[in-house]
């Protein structure tokens, strides 16, 4: 009985973190949420039909939120904010559909993925209609640094995302290699998003900075725990299958430090289920897959890596001054590592 409460406070409390945020910012993200409605608008009815799917699947609306929370952290009181957040919700949206098809996925948060119900080619069409979106409204922002800063991002994460295709499936895998995966497909939104407010306040190049290094690392260690949470009865809560990364044979964290720790039999494991995909017992493979990162402790570790990044994303808030939007933001950083309990 003890832990169901003690699972509720901190499901609570990560709540309460969103809430304080989303209590800072509410206002802004109604005229964020107005302008997505307004340019999925398209005489083609499934761009719109396809779209919203997604979007209104696509959860918390995390990435748009860190715009408009940095750009009140920073002191910003236009307009503009509200524009470039919808673009980076786009430009998020827009990599979902496309991972999406790439994965095979059929499920995106307890949902039919569109690409299910839609087929691939509509999906990734729509997912180059979100992206075009979000240029048009980086070019109606009309200033070259932002556009700069969001075009850089899309392809970084486009990069990313063929970075992590070419070491699925590759036992070879370093950490290096990982963390320069998740750099790329997750994290590098996560600061541009951030940077970006600053960038519309004209705020010093140290604030700028700040804000891109909390964002990168606020982002790595969401992505550690997104790949923990792979392997965690917690998947079911958050509407996703326990061990698609397994079955798809991808490399994270948890997976790379338990090859490197186990025994040649073990390493024979890894290499026959994750490399020649030979899997005849799936389920019993992913059993033996959990208890051996349950063995050697990669599962606690790759949390505890997520909760270094997270204080290093803290940290980067020291050079602002302490008020509401800065103690949201160190808020969320709780929010991202605890949906790890």
């Amino acid at each position: 009985m003890a832990n169901v409460v003690n699972h509720e406070k901190q499901r609570e409390g990560r709540e309460d973190a969103l809430d304080v945020l989303l209590t800072l910012v509410g206002g802004d993200l109604k005229r964020v949420n107005e302008i997505i409605v307004e340019r999925m608008h398209s005489p083609i009815a499934l761009i719109p039909q396809l779209a919203g799917h997604i979007i209104a699947a696509g959860g918390k609306r995390l990435r748009p939120l860190l715009t408009l929370a940095s750009a009140r952290l920073c002191g910003y009181e236009g307009e503009r904010h509200a524009q470039l957040a919808a673009c980076v919700e786009f430009i998020h949206t827009a990599t979902l559909l496309h991972d999406d098809v790439v994965d095979e996925s059929l499920l995106r948060r307890g949902r039919d993925s569109a690409n299910a119900l839609w087929g691939n080619k509509a999906s990734v069409l729509v997912g180059d209609f979100l992206f075009s979106r979000s240029f048009e409204l980086m070019v109606e922002d009309g200033a070259l640094k932002v556009l700069g800063i969001l075009s850089h991002a899309s392809r970084v994460i486009a990069e990313g995302e063929v970075a992590q295709l070419i070491t699925a499936n590759d036992m070879a895998t370093t950490e290096a290699q990982y963390l320069e995966v998740i750099r790329g497909k997750t994290a590098q939104l996560f600061a541009a998003a951030c940077r970006i407010g600053a960038v519309v306040t004209e705020r010093p190049l140290a604030e700028e900075e700040a804000l891109d290094t909390y964002g990168m690392t606020l982002g790595i260690a969401f992505q550690l725990v997104d790949d923990y949470l792979d392997y965690s009865a917690r998947q079911q809560d958050l509407g996703k299958t326990v061990g698609d990364d397994f079955m798809d044979g991808k490399i994270t964290l948890p997976v790379i430090l338990a090859y490197q720790r186990g025994t040649d039999d073990e390493r024979a494991f890894w290499r026959r289920c994750m490399e020649a995909q030979d899997m005849p017992e799936p389920e019993a493979d992913l059993a033996k897959a959990i208890e051996l990162m349950t063995r050697y402790g990669t599962l606690a570790e790759t949390v505890e890596r997520a909760r270094h990044y997270g204080e290093r994303a803290r940290s980067a808030l020291d050079i602002f001054a302490d008020g509401p939007a800065k103690a949201a933001l160190a808020g969320i950083v709780d929010f991202c590592i605890e949906r790890a309990r």
